[in-house]
């Protein structure tokens, strides 16, 4: 059984009485990280990123509107969801801490069921918009990265590759007469032919940097960061082999009788005044290599290697 990491509430308030019956209230059922003043809060809410925060209004140093004033302009910190407790509880305190971007808003003194129902409505908020988010980088047929997640991780590995001097490989993979296989055998088993290639692909890209993710119709593309091109020519070797180890039949190949897979890639060193776009390409071209050298094979190019 996989267990599931509480969710995390900073409760930043400056009266040590009310953060302690905070944290008894909600320490059963999160993890409760506490500050007693605006810039312990911002320090806290900057190191653990924590899914809610409880901000007391009148601190010293930092009042609650400056902290959160200053959590909205840090990226890092922006999307926190923020509960006002406070003292000041006429109208117009509740409706200028909502326009400022404040979740909620409770007066004190506050009502214990009260809070325990908002931080977990607010909670439960958290985890749809991340459930959300992660649908929407997500191939719904393979479960893999979608090409818009590829996208923007590929440019972010790329700028970090020519930061670092790290090399960076990229690896595009087809499944050999897929339309053929479709034909033969129909739509319903070429998804699940597709899915059982798509588990292997993830399979061996087994960093956390690692990427695979569907680009487009049958086609995978992997994304190894600071991987020189013999240990990413490894990997794809391991994972074409893995796929003909499947044995799924496939009598509508010219190739083999079982289901196959051709790859192309190209390892970069990011010192050379190449763009994104050139690694890709020649990835590409290594792809139809592939293919037209008789497919179920691998074919690589590496800078400043000739192709």
């Amino acid at each position: 059984m996989t267990l599931v990491e509480p969710q995390k509430v900073l409760i930043a308030d400056d009266d040590a009485i009310n953060r302690d019956v905070l944290c008894e209230l909600l320490q059963p059922e999160y993890s409760v990280l506490l500050a007693k003043n605006g810039t312990q809060a911002l320090e806290r809410a900057t190191r653990h990123v924590p899914d809610l925060i409880l901000l007391d209004v009148m601190m010293p140093d930092l009042n609650g509107f400056d902290v959160l004033r200053r959590l909205r302009a840090t990226p890092q910190t922006e999307h926190i969801s923020v509960i006002f407790i406070s003292g000041l509880n006429r109208p117009e305190d509740e409706a200028a801490g909502l326009k400022m971007g404040a979740s909620d808003y409770i007066a004190k003194p506050f009502n214990a069921t009260v809070v325990l129902a908002r931080v977990a409505l607010h909670l439960q908020l958290v985890r749809q918009r991340r459930l959300l988010e992660h649908l929407a980088h997500v191939d719904g047929l393979t479960e893999l990265a979608n090409r818009r997640r590829f996208d923007d991780v590929y440019d972010l590995e790329w700028q970090r590759a020519r930061r670092n001097g790290r090399p960076l490989s990229l690896a595009l993979l087809d499944i050999d007469s897929f339309k053929q296989f479709n034909d033969v055998y129909g739509h319903p088993a070429g998804d699940r032919a597709l899915r059982a290639v798509a588990r292997v692909a993830g399979a061996h890209m087994r960093r956390p940097a690692d990427l695979a993710a569907r680009y487009g119709g049958e086609e995978l593309v992997l994304l190894m960061p600071e991987t020189e091109a013999d240990q990413a020519l490894g990997i794809v070797q391991a994972l074409r082999e893995a796929v003909v180890q499947l044995m799924i039949a496939h009598a509508g190949s010219a190739t083999a009788s079982v289901l196959t897979v051709s790859i192309g890639g190209a390892s970069l060193d990011p010192s050379r005044q190449e763009t994104s776009a050139a690694l890709f390409e020649a990835a590409d071209v290594q792809l139809y290599r592939a293919k037209q050298g008789g497919r179920n094979r691998v074919m690589w190019r590496t800078w400043p290697e000739a192709v």
